[in-house]
C-alpha cells in the first residue's frame, strides 16, 4: 500500500495532465485525421466519439470512425451510419471485436461496452498496439482488477496512451483543489463523505425470443455480473476523487446495503460503506438508486483548515479567503479528457490512467463485497492475498462466456445476496 509521500512522488498521471493542459491549445504541423474505432457502440461510446471530435477540432485536427463493434450487430451498424463509416466495418457478436481490430489503420479505440467486458477488450487493444479511451469502471470483480493492472503495465511498456472515463481528473475546479491538497495548502484531509444518490438508470425488461446473453447485455445496468452493481459502475467516480485528494487508497471497507425495489436483474438498491484509509482517516460512502428519494452527487471533505466540496467551494474555518492556483482545463471535462489523450498521442508523452482507475474500481468492489457478505474486505483481499475467500470471488458468467456459441446461464433474477445468518 502506498503512503502519501510515495503516492504524490509517483503521481505521474496528474503531472502529465497538468502539463498537457496548456500545450494542446493549437495544432503543430499539418492537420491530422485520427482513425478511431469503438468496441461497444451504445450511447456512451457515441458521446465519447463526439467529445473526441470536439477536442480534435479545437487543435485543428480531425477524427474518423473506421470500424465499430457491438454485441448487437445492428448497434454497430447504426454507429457506422451515424458517423460516416462503411457498414462493412461493423462487427457483432461476443468475439467480433477481434475481427474489428484487424481493420487496417486503427489508431485509437473507444471502449464503451458493459464493464464486465472491459478487461478482455482492453487486453486485446493493447496487444494490437492501439491507444485507448476506456470508460469507467475498468472491471467488475477482483480477477478483472488484477488483469487490468497487468494490462496497464503492458501499455506503459509499449508507450501506449490509456485514458479512462474519470473526467473529474480533467476538470479545472477539481484539479485546482487536488493540487492545493498535494502542496499542503489546504491542510490534510481528516474525514469526509462521498455520495451518488439518484434514481435508477434504464430498465429494459426481457423481450420474447432473446437469449440469456442478449438479455443480460441489453439490461446490463441491472446485473451485478455486468456492471459491478451501481457502487462500482457509478459511484466509482466519487471513490476515485477520494483516493486522488487523500493521496492513497483505502485499506479496508465495511458496508451494508440491500435490494428493496429494483424490478429486474439482481443488484442492490443502496450501499453505505465505511472506507478506512489508515492513519485514523475514514470516508463514508453513500450510494443509492431508488426513484422518489432525495438526490445528491458529490464529495465533501474536512481538513484541519477547511471544508472542501469536490469541484466546488472551499471554506476556511477562520473565514480567510482562499485563492487556488490556476491550472487551466476549464470547459467541458468530457472534452478535456480527450484533449489529454490526443495531446499524449501527438507529442508522444506517456499518459496512462490505468492504475488510478483500477484502484478506484478495486475499492468499489471492496464495498460491494462487504455489503453482500457482511464481512470486512481488505484491499489485499482483492489484489494479493490468494488465501482470502474474496480473492477469487469473481462474477459468473464471465466475459469470455459471451464469446462462445452456447448461450450463457442466467443468474437467478430478483434475488440478491443476504449477509449474515438467520437465527
Amino acid at each position: 500500500m502506498q503512503n502519501r509521500r510515495d503516492f504524490i512522488k509517483n503521481a505521474s498521471v496528474f503531472s502529465a495532465m497538468m502539463a498537457a493542459a496548456p500545450t494542446i491549445v493549437s495544432a503543430q504541423g499539418a492537420a491530422r485525421t485520427f482513425k478511431v474505432a469503438m468496441i461497444g457502440s451504445g450511447r456512451r461510446a457515441a458521446d465519447a466519439f463526439n467529445n473526441m471530435a470536439e477536442a480534435a477540432k479545437k487543435i485543428g485536427h480531425n477524427i474518423q470512425l473506421v470500424a465499430a463493434h457491438d454485441f448487437f450487430l445492428e448497434e454497430a451498424q447504426r454507429r457506422c451510419k451515424q458517423f460516416g463509416c462503411d457498414e462493412k466495418f461493423a462487427f457483432g457478436g461476443g468475439d467480433g471485436y477481434f475481427k474489428m481490430l484487424d481493420v487496417p489503420g486503427i489508431e485509437i479505440v473507444i471502449l464503451g461496452a458493459p464493464p464486465a467486458f472491459r478487461p478482455r477488450h482492453l487486453d486485446a487493444c493493447i496487444k494490437a498496439g492501439k491507444h485507448v479511451f476506456a470508460e469507467k469502471p475498468i472491471a467488475v470483480d477482483p480477477q478483472g482488477v488484477r488483469h487490468i493492472l497487468e494490462i496497464t503495465a503492458a501499455a506503459k511498456a509499449k508507450q501506449l496512451t490509456l485514458v479512462t472515463g474519470t473526467q473529474r481528473r480533467h476538470q479545472g475546479a477539481y484539479m485546482r483543489q487536488a493540487l492545493a491538497l498535494q502542496k499542503g495548502q489546504l491542510g490534510t484531509i481528516r474525514g469526509g463523505n462521498i455520495y451518488w444518490c439518484q434514481a435508477r438508470g434504464s430498465i429494459r425488461p426481457r423481450k420474447e425470443g432473446v437469449t440469456n446473453a442478449q438479455y443480460m447485455c441489453n439490461n446490463w445496468m441491472n446485473w451485478a455480473e455486468m456492471s459491478g452493481d451501481h457502487i462500482v459502475e457509478q459511484h466509482v467516480h466519487n471513490i476515485d476523487v477520494a483516493n486522488w485528494f487523500i493521496g492513497r487508497y483505502p485499506r479496508t471497507a465495511m458496508g451494508v446495503g440491500a435490494r428493496v425495489r429494483r424490478p429486474t436483474g439482481n443488484q442492490y438498491d443502496f450501499f453505505s460503506v465505511d472506507f478506512d484509509y489508515g492513519e485514523g482517516l475514514h470516508i463514508h460512502s453513500l450510494a443509492r438508486q431508488i426513484p422518489g428519494c432525495a438526490g445528491r452527487v458529490g464529495e465533501l471533505f474536512a481538513t484541519e483548515l477547511a471544508e472542501i466540496s469536490g469541484g466546488g467551494k472551499v471554506r476556511r474555518y477562520d473565514g480567510q479567503e482562499i485563492k487556488l492556483e490556476d491550472v487551466g482545463n476549464e470547459g467541458n471535462p468530457y472534452v478535456n479528457e480527450h484533449s489529454a489523450l490526443l495531446d499524449s498521442v501527438i507529442h508522444g508523452k506517456q499518459l496512462n490512467e490505468g492504475e488510478t482507475i483500477a484502484y478506484a474500481t478495486a475499492a468499489a468492489i471492496m464495498g460491494r463485497l462487504s455489503a453482500y457478505t457482511g464481512q470486512v474486505v481488505r484491499m489485499s483481499d482483492i489484489l494479493t492475498n490468494k488465501d482470502s475467500p474474496f480473492y477469487n470471488m469473481n462474477c459468473k458468467p464471465a466475459a469470455i462466456d459471451f464469446e462462445g456459441t452456447a448461450d450463457i446461464e442466467l443468474p437467478e433474477e430478483g434475488v440478491a445476496p443476504r449477509p449474515g445468518k438467520d437465527k
